[in-house]
């Protein structure tokens, strides 16, 4: 009788995958963080990770790739930020806002440096200022999605645009505003994830 074949664990192959993965992203925000964007290399990312550089380009694309997945990573917090945000009761506008204010506390201090990183190595490179322009039109269309969501359930102060509200929701995430808040002034998270919520329920809904 001929020996029976274990079956394929592919799942273990994946988990294992997802590791790499996430070794590799986290050793990128260190490096960019630390040394800069312009000064960090995708070799230098790979070899921290013991990879390949050909797996770094063929998962990420390359040190804009890296970046993208970073910041997304950071939006994740200790869970899908978009998906938690979604999952807020839409019924109760205040609530709701006060669940993005805690979002706010929760993500930035993971998600603003990066940004901001970036932002700063776009002024001397015409390419970064390309990723860094992606990355807000990214963050602005999120804000949008947020904006309609609020007019859909008629939460809207009277007058006020989707456009207007999606003005008013991309500043209060901006982390140039984290950076003024907390880095430089030291508020607490919870202080500016508590401020996010009242601006943003002050300006938008109605009264």
């Amino acid at each position: 009788m001929s020996p029976v074949k274990r079956q394929y664990d592919a799942s273990a192959r994946r988990a294992r995958a997802e590791a790499t993965r996430d070794a590799v992203i986290a050793a990128a925000r260190e490096l960019f963080l630390s040394r800069g964007y312009a000064a960090t290399t995708v070799s230098e990312v790979a070899t921290s990770c013991e990879v390949s550089v050909e797996y770094v380009y063929k998962r990420f694309g390359g040190k804009a790739g890296l970046v993208r997945a970073v910041v997304a990573r950071a939006l994740e917090g200790s869970g899908s930020a978009e998906s938690r945000s979604d999952a807020l009761d839409a019924d109760d506008p205040l609530a709701l806002i006060r669940g993005w204010g805690r979002l706010s506390a929760e993500v930035s201090p993971l998600v603003a440096p990066v940004l901001l990183l970036v932002r700063a190595a776009a002024a001397q490179d015409p390419k970064v200022a390309g990723l860094a322009d992606d990355l807000d039109s990214a963050r602005r269309r999120r804000m949008a999605g947020n904006a309609r969501r609020l007019a859909k359930a008629g939460h809207l102060r009277k007058g006020l645009t989707v456009q207007h509200a999606t003005d008013v929701l991309w500043t209060f995430s901006a982390p140039e505003l984290y950076d003024l808040l907390v880095v430089r002034r030291e508020w607490t998270a919870d202080q500016f994830g508590d401020f996010v919520a009242r601006g943003i329920a002050g300006e938008l809904l109605q009264t």
